[in-house]
Parts: C-alpha cells; structure tokens; sequence
C-alpha cells in the first residue's frame, strides 16, 4: 500500500466543515465572524511519549485528546485538526484501529481531519488543532489575580499510578490498575467545561506536566504566587496508602506532580465560586477549589496533614530523564 493508498483508506472522510478537507496542498478554513482562531500542536514518539504496547485505538484517541485538552483551557471550541503520521511499517490492522480511535473523538467533538502528511520512520505522531474563540474571551495563563481561587477539574494521579505499575514500581490488583490504565491511555479532554468557562475564570492550563509545573508557569506568565492547599487525588491512590502501602510521600508526588492528567487549572474571583459550580454542572465536570492565588511570589504547598512540603515537585520535562 502506498502513501495516497494509506491516506485515502484510513484518514479521507467527507468535508463538512472545511470547504477542501483532505487531498488539497492547503486545507481552508474560515471562523465565523467575530471569532479568533486557537492552534495548538503536539509530537508523540514512541518510547518516550506512549508505551510499544499501547493498544493503537486508544493511542488514536489520546493523540487527539492531548490536542483538544489545549483548546479546552483556551476556552476554544474544536474546528478542525492535521494529522503527521510517521510509520516503521504499513501495518493495516494497526491502521484500522488507530483511525478509529482517533476519528471516534474526532466526531464525538466535531472535530474535522483536514490534512497532514504520512512517511516512512520510527512510529511518530503530530496533531495540530484548530479551535475557534469569540475575540477578547479566550481563556490564558496570564490572567490570575491575587485573590482568585485556585481550581482543578477531575481528580489527579491515576495516569501517573497506572504508569508506575507498568515501571514496576508499584504491584496493583487487575481490578485496580485497569481504569489507571484508561485514564493513562485515553484521558478525556475538559471541552465543555473549558467552554463553560468562558467569562468566568481569569486564567487556564491544561495539567499534562504534573499539577504543580504547569502552575509555575501560571504564576510566571501572571506575575503572582500561590499557595495550593488540597489536591483531590484519584479514588485509586485515596486508598492506596493503607491498601499497597504506598507511603504518603509517594501519593503526593503522583498527585502534585505525576502528569498526563489532562484536567483543567484554572483561577476565578472568589465572588465567582456558584459561576464555577454551575459551569461545572452545565460541562457535567467535577471540579475542586485547592487554594488561593496571592501577590506574593512562589509557590507554597501545604500537605494532607497541614504541613508546609518544604520539597520541590518537577513535572515532566521533555528533555529530562
């Protein structure tokens, strides 16, 4: 099977929103009046990004997830994505599996393919999204105030349980380290509520480095501090501490800091506190207060036991160990 051959039977669909869609040198798009266009990237590669052994439907879906978790804390709404596929091998089943992982969110977001490239290498895969917000509601990382209220979405740690297990690291009963695993390999972007947010919260990241890397930059981009009181950790590691033994120490670092969550991080004015709980009803998306932005700079971390962590957490860091 050739290029076109591979291209034309796994990843060409209908046109519905782009007026080329795929097959043309450029893809077109147009947003709607009043609106501004968000873009966001990602490169995964094997090894270093996702596991050899990750089943390819659901690698499929979290390459596109891991984009569409970018527009949800830009407050964007999905239009459209490109696909660069890098492949050792044509591997058909594996092929038809990986489009339909990633096509099945596609839809479930409308979300269009529109273009990309395919080529022969070390299995790698890049997504550029497309998004588009209403001009001046787009929600950054340079908007938290002293004051506002620190949020999560979801609950954090489950990614970061289930990879440790895979590490060897830590031994999980099946019943528990299946839906660790889900939340690792198909994490479900925050649309709806990053949609939701619009207008309400002053800032927004998506958490995929680790809780509290992806603050810093926050913080850093905002010019303020903050002092995160609370961290709700997944139900797996709520237990996990009397269950597997796992010692508090550890806990904290996969909830802190253990990363590919692909929650929401976001500030709002404590006057704001029924707004946030209603978008969060609206979006179907749980979410948690956990501390406090203040002026003054840095970032303190008070414990379960009302300790200050005097330690520093390091998120993931692409060019790390």
């Amino acid at each position: 099977m050739g290029e076109f051959d591979l291209i034309a039977r796994y990843f060409t669909r209908p046109a519905r929103r782009s007026p080329l869609g795929v097959g043309d040198d450029c893809a077109l798009l147009q947003p709607r009046a009043g609106m501004q266009l968000a873009v966001s990237t990602d490169l995964l590669i094997e090894g270093r990004h996702f596991l050899s052994t990750v089943d390819p439907a659901r690698l499929g879906h979290k390459a596109l997830a891991v984009n569409l978790s970018d527009l949800a804390a830009c407050g964007a709404e999905p239009l459209a994505f490109t696909l660069s596929l890098a492949l050792p091998r044509v591997d058909e089943p594996w092929l038809a599996a990986f489009s339909a992982g990633l096509l099945a969110l596609a839809d479930a977001h409308a979300c269009e393919l529109v273009g990309g490239d395919t080529t022969r290498g070390p299995l790698a895969i890049n997504i550029t999204v497309f998004g588009e917000v209403p001009a001046g509601q787009a929600l950054l990382r340079s908007g938290a105030r002293a004051g506002d209220d620190l949020w999560i979405s979801g609950t954090l740690g489950d990614a970061r349980l289930a990879l440790d297990a895979f590490r060897g690291l830590v031994s999980l009963p099946q019943d528990v380290f299946d839906p660790a695993r889900l939340r690792l390999e198909t994490p479900q972007p925050r649309v709806a509520l990053g949609l939701a947010l619009r207008g309400i919260a002053t800032s927004a990241i998506d958490i995929s480095d680790g809780l509290l890397g992806d603050l810093r930059h926050v913080l850093q981009q905002s010019g303020v501090g903050a002092t995160v009181d609370s961290a709700p950790a997944c139900t797996l590691l709520a237990a996990a501490r009397g269950a597997w033994a796992i010692e508090r120490e550890r806990i904290e670092e996969l909830v802190f800091a253990g990363g590919d969550d692909y929650e929401l991080a976001f500030t709002a004015p404590p006057d704001r506190q029924e707004a946030v709980q209603a978008a969060s009803a609206r979006s179907g998306t749980p979410v948690t207060r956990i501390g406090v932005i203040e002026s003054q700079p840095g970032l303190r971390v008070i414990g379960a036991d009302g300790r200050t962590l005097a330690r520093r957490f390091a998120g993931f860091d692409h060019f790390g160990p």
